[in-house]
Formats: structure tokens, C-alpha cells, sequence
């Protein structure tokens, strides 16, 4: 045998299971500290992604038990659809087996490994199977196996398998759906900003559907340390439409395989049942710049064909890929999620309109909550989330931090020493990124990699939430003010005039026109409520014009416009400005006097809805709210314009299922034809 043959024959077939057996640390189980983070993340998503699709709210249980000094025992439960006996092998013994990969819809998993490695780490440190009981709502028991995983062979090995009836153990109550996962690894537990207890605390801000617990026990039983974040809504989050790929996010191989795979005669009905956002005009388009004729077989489309297919998609206007593969937390949920688990006085949110980015659509929130029992030394908290999975490492290098610290904080209220980086003060910010292609910087998903739309659309959001700490800080110091100030002058002025009067013998005077005179101001303060009766979320907001004219103004007030909500309550009437944004016109408010605008949300719990921002239009200033920024709002009309204009057309160039194309022709002024007897392929 020469060298070259002794070489090639050396040359082995690795695994997959093999591979990562070999590569943990691409999993995140590469110190004892993360592997419990990873092992517990990979169970919790797992249990939220089944009970989303089931429309199950989630109700979880984890616990974390030592057994020895390096080894932790972790018990994963959930109220979810279980999983059928025939899939239990596939799901947690089979890696890059799953229902997303091939997917183009935000999921909080994608490649079918996590739950595996955990299956995988668990034999390697420790040499224990996972147990896995699982019950399906239609059968009458549940199954009960241990699993191993076969590394060579990338499958499961079974064992122990039995079918029983499952009794809660805490309960004693028989379980009818659900699953359980039972196993030991080498593992520590810790406490502090990267540990089990803030992983499922970040998640339960970004899950407010779901109620999720954690009990963490030592040798002995005695439990260390426990959190128990309970839901705040009902409402699961929206279901996810799959969508086709968008031509701008193809690349040349794509394309030759689709191409070589495709079952089309003619290329404009490849374009069109292959990609999203290619109408009938733009199929022709394409294939027009690309010197492609429309009946060419896909099969047989050449490699320079192909090339030119690629310029064609970027200078053809396409449009955008349909959004409802998206499913974004919204405003009122970040701040229901977020008083979960932080105690603020102030809370501002922005969801921005979604967008895409090489053909990816995507879409970012940021929340922002202020003092409470937040610390005003330090840095400010930082929650990171893609997909409303928490990122807990690698902040400094991602982009998502990266965004926030090229704001100048300074100008919205909070410290910023040198000007740029992470700011100080009594706050937290909460930036989420929902995307169908998340772009991490490894393997480990751990942080959001450099893309400048991402960047752009984030550093946005954090301009808008910024804006509202600014009005908020602004308004609390003018109100503070102005209140001590009538208060003064409300117990001094009516003990002088008493005294006074007293002495000289004569009737006190009317004090109202001399307070507007000296506190020459108009007031504005709102106040929202519950109304038990009509089960609406009142807003009550009251104008007092202390000074010596009269005045005019058109009053706008923020409310959670949504598809479940609705201005029930309306006297005044006014208009729409904007979503989530009303107007009220005050013709004449006198000297001294004050009015009252008063509206009703419904489609809200008592406890939704708790702050609101007011705007106004007009001459002079009002204390208590806020001067409409006419650009910003403009801004907002247009981008809302714009975004109703697509979906319209994108419905209107939909073809109904049950209507199929026909040829067109062009006909001359009295043409007649007989249109259904005209010969066609659906083409």
C-alpha cells in the first residue's frame, strides 16, 4: 500500500452524534456552570413552543435537585399536547430531526438539537438515561421510557418503556397531557445574573401567557432557592404562518437546487409558487431581465441562466414577504411581562412595524422601565431576547447592545459617563428581535451578530422609548412644581385673606382671579381606572387653565389600540390621528376655569392599561403634557400608509383558490368573447 492509499484508508465517516459528542461546547455545554442554563433553556422552550401550537397555556415546573457534588439532577414538567409514543425516539434521540428546519416562520428552535444534546450530555458526564413520561389527552395512559442515544447511529436507545396512568406527584391528581423529563448531569448551580433563576425570570417577561416555577434543592431536600412567576395574560401569542422564501434572500445553489427539484412546466408558475412576493407582472419581469423566455422548463435552466435569474431579483421591485410569520409580544404585553418581574414606576414600550432585511422579515420591540425598586447605582439592566428566547451571554458583542450604546442617553434623563456606552440609573431596557432567520455570532446563540437594518431598526426603538422617559421626567418635575406651588398658594393666600379680613371688619374676597394670576399656568393631569360596572379601562384627563385669557388647544392622548380593543366610551367624539393615537378639539377653555376629557377602553383587564401619554397643539405651554412632534407624527401616518397600501395590494393579487388564471387578452372597443371557452393550462 503506497502513502496516498494508507492515508485515504484511515479516512472514517463521522456521526452527527458523533460530531457533537466531540463538540458540546457547541451546544453550550461547555462549562458545568452553563451546561444546567443550556439543559433547562433547551426543556422550557421546547415546552412553550408545544403548548403555543396547541393553544395550551403553559403552566411549567422545574427542579433542580443535587445528588452529588458535581452532579445535578434536573426535572422539566409541563401541561402541554405530550408527544405520541412513536416520536418520543425521534424527538429527544435523533439530532437535526424536526418540524422547523425547513420552516420560514419565527420558532425559538430550528435545527431539532437541542433536547437531544441534553439527552446526550446527560449519558456522557454521568452515564444515566433520561426518563421520559409523556401523556397524549386521547389515550388512556401515559408512557413511561429511559432513553440513551446510540452517537454512531444518531438514534435513541430504549429501555424500561411501560404504560401507566400518571399521578402528580404533588397533587395526586391523574395527569391527562403533559410531559415530564427526568435527568442527571454533571452540572453546578449558581446564583446571580447568569444563572437557572434569571434565565426563566427573563422568560417569564417575554411569556406572560405562561406560568413558570423553579424549586432548586440541595442533598438533603432543603430548598435553596425558589421563583414563581405567574401569569399576567391569557391571551397566547398570535399562530405563525409559514411563508415562501423571498427572491432577495436566495443565493445562486439555492436557486440551482430549486430549480433542479421543481415539478413547474414554465418558469413564471416556478417564480410564483416558489417564492413570496413575485406577482404575475414581476415573473415576467424577471424573467424579461434575465432573457429567460416565460415557458422555459425549470429543469433545464442553465448556470449563466440561473446568474442572471440572481441580478434579475435585485432589480425587479418585489413585494415585501407577507408578516404574519412574525409573532411580536406588543406594547401592553412587554409591560404586563415586565411587571412580572420588575417592580417600575414607569414603563415605556414600542413595537416598530415590521420590516426585512435579504429577503428575512423581522421585527423589534424595546421596553424601557423606570425607578421603583430598581437600583440607581451601576449600569442599567439589559434584557436581550431573540425570538423570546433570553440571551444571557455575550452581551458586550451583540448587536442588540451595541444599538442601545450608540444613544445619547444623557438626553433622555439617564447617566451616560463619556457620552456613549451602557447608561446608569434606576432603569432597565428590554429589546426583543423576531425575525425568521436569526444571524448569531456562534453556535451557541448567544448573541445577535452586525446587520444594519437590525441595528438601524433597533437603535429607532430606542430613540421612541427614549423620548418617553424624557416626557415622563419632564411632566413628573412640572407637575411636582406646579402642585407645590398652588398648594402654597392655596393654604397661604386663604389664611392671609381670613386674617385680614378678620382685622379690617369686612367679607373675605374672591381669591380666583388673583391665584390665576400668580400661578399664570395651564395644568393638565389624567388619571386611569377600572370601571367594574362597564368593564372598561377609563382615562380621565382634566384641564385647568390658570391663567389670565382664554385658551385653545387640541388635546391627543395615547391608548393600546389592538385587534381586541376599542374606544367604547367616547362623549366628545374628536378623531383619529394616528393608531393608537386620539385628538379632541377644546374650542374656548376661560380664564380660571378647567374641562374634562373622559374615554373608555375595551377589550382590557382591570390592571392593563396604567399609563398614558398626552399631547397637545396649541399656544403656550401646557404643564403635564407634552407639545405633538408634528415630524414623528407624520412619520408614523406614512410608514402606516404605506404598510396598509402592501397588505392591499398583496390581497388583491392573491389569486382565490378556487378561480384559476386564465390567459388575458386585450380586446378592441366592442370586441366581444366568450371568456370560460377560452383554452388555457392555469398559466
Amino acid at each position: 500500500m503506497n502513502e496516498a492509499e494508507e492515508i485515504s484508508s484511515k479516512q472514517k465517516q463521522a456521526s452527527i452524534g458523533e460530531f457533537f459528542e466531540k463538540n458540546k461546547h457547541f451546544l453550550g455545554f461547555d462549562t458545568q456552570q452553563r451546561a444546567i442554563i443550556t439543559a433547562v433553556k433547551e426543556a422550557v422552550d421546547n415546552s412553550l413552543d408545544a403548548c403555543e401550537e396547541a393553544r395550551i397555556l403553559p403552566d411549567i415546573r422545574v427542579e433542580l435537585r443535587r445528588t452529588k457534588s458535581d452532579e445535578l439532577e434536573m426535572i422539566s414538567q409541563d401541561n402541554g399536547p405530550g408527544i405520541p409514543r412513536d416520536s418520543i425516539e425521534g424527538v429527544f434521540g435523533k439530532f437535526l430531526l424536526g418540524s422547523r428546519f425547513h420552516a420560514i416562520r419565527q420558532t425559538r428552535g430550528q435545527q431539532g438539537i437541542g433536547i437531544t444534546g441534553v439527552v446526550m450530555y446527560s449519558q456522557l458526564t454521568t452515564g444515566s438515561k433520561t426518563r421520559v413520561i409523556s401523556k397524549v389527552k386521547s389515550d388512556s395512559s401515559a408512557v413511561f421510557v429511559d432513553l440513551g442515544i446510540d452517537t454512531k447511529k444518531n438514534k435513541a436507545i430504549k429501555s424500561s418503556e411501560k404504560r401507566d396512568i400518571w399521578i402528580d406527584e404533588r397533587t395526586g391528581v391523574e395527569i391527562s397531557h403533559g410531559l415530564k423529563i427526568t435527568t442527571v448531569m454533571k452540572a453546578k448551580y449558581q446564583r446571580g445574573k447568569k444563572s437557572v433563576y434569571q434565565y426563566l425570570r427573563m422568560t417569564s417577561i417575554v411569556n406572560p401567557h405562561a406560568s413558570i416555577s423553579l424549586v432548586v434543592m440541595d442533598k438533603e431536600g432543603e430548598i435553596i432557592e425558589e421563583g414563581n412567576w405567574v401569569r399576567t395574560s391569557n391571551k397566547l401569542p398570535r399562530v405563525v404562518e409559514e411563508i415562501k422564501p423571498h427572491p432577495h434572500g436566495i443565493q445562486l445553489g439555492t436557486l440551482q437546487r430549486m430549480l433542479r427539484e421543481s415539478t413547474d412546466r414554465r418558469m413564471t408558475s416556478f417564480l410564483k409558487h416558489n417564492f413570496s412576493g413575485v406577482s404575475p407582472r414581476a415573473a415576467k419581469e424577471i424573467l424579461g431581465a434575465a432573457d429567460i423566455e416565460e415557458g422555459r422548463t425549470p429543469k433545464r435552466i442553465k448556470p449563466d441562466e440561473a446568474k442572471a435569474m440572481i441580478t434579475a431579483f435585485q432589480a425587479v421591485k418585489l413585494l415585501k414577504p407577507p408578516m404574519d410569520c412574525l409573532s411580536p409580544i406588543e406594547d401592553l404585553l412587554i409591560k404586563k411581562g415586565l411587571s412580572k418581574a420588575i417592580d417600575s414606576r414607569f414603563a415605556s414600550t414600542v413595537t416598530r412595524s415590521p420590516t426585512v432585511s435579504q429577503g428575512n422579515p423581522f421585527q423589534i420591540e424595546v421596553g424601557l422601565v423606570f425607578g421603583g425598586d430598581l437600583s440607581s447605582e451601576g449600569p442599567i439592566e439589559i434584557l436581550r431576547f431573540a425570538n423570546r428566547v433570553p440571551l444571557m451571554y455575550q452581551q458586550g458583542g451583540c448587536l442588540l447592545t451595541k444599538a442601545l450604546e450608540a444613544v445619547n442617553w444623557k438626553s433622555y434623563g439617564l447617566d451616560q459617563p463619556g457620552g456613549s456606552g451602557i447608561p446608569k440609573g434606576p432603569a432597565a431596557v428590554l429589546v426583543h428581535l423576531a425575525s425568521t432567520n436569526v444571524q448569531f455570532t456562534s453556535e451557541a446563540k448567544e448573541a445577535v451578530s452586525y446587520n444594519e437594518e437590525v441595528f438601524d431598526e433597533v437603535r429607532k426603538a430606542m430613540l421612541e422609548v427614549g423620548r418617553g422617559l424624557k416626557n415622563h421626567l419632564k411632566k413628573s418635575s412640572e407637575r411636582k412644581k406646579a402642585k407645590e406651588k398652588f398648594e402654597l398658594v392655596n393654604i397661604i393666600l386663604p389664611e392671609i385673606s381670613k386674617k385680614s379680613s378678620e382685622l379690617l371688619g369686612r367679607e373675605e374676597p374672591d381669591l380666583a382671579p388673583v391665584i390665576t394670576q400668580i400661578m399664570n399656568a395651564v395644568f393638565l393631569e389624567e388619571e386611569l381606572s377600572w370601571n367594574k360596572e362597564s368593564r372598561l379601562s377609563m382615562c380621565s384627563v382634566t384641564i385647568h387653565n390658570y391663567t389670565a385669557r382664554a385658551r385653545a388647544y387640541t388635546i391627543l392622548a395615547k391608548w393600546p389600540e389592538g385587534e381586541d380593543t376599542s374606544m367604547a366610551f367616547n362623549p366628545r367624539g374628536g378623531r383619529k390621528e394616528a393608531k393608537g393615537l386620539w385628538a379632541w378639539r377644546l374650542d374656548t377653555l376661560d380664564p380660571g376655569t378647567s374641562t374634562v376629557l373622559e374615554f373608555g377602553i375595551s377589550g382590557l383587564s382591570k390592571g392593563d392599561w396604567n399609563e398614558t401619554d398626552i399631547f397637545f397643539r396649541g399656544n403656550g405651554e401646557i404643564i403635564g403634557a407634552t407639545r405633538m412632534d408634528e415630524a414623528l407624527l407624520d412619520e408614523q401616518r406614512k410608514a402606516e400608509a404605506l404598510e396598509a397600501a402592501v397588505e392591499e395590494v398583496r390581497r388583491s393579487s392573491a389569486p382565490s383558490e378556487a378561480i384559476k388564471e386564465r390567459p388575458v387578452t386585450v380586446f378592441e372597443p366592442g370586441a366581444n368573447t366568450d371568456w370560460f371557452g377560452m383554452e388555457g393550462d392555469g398559466e
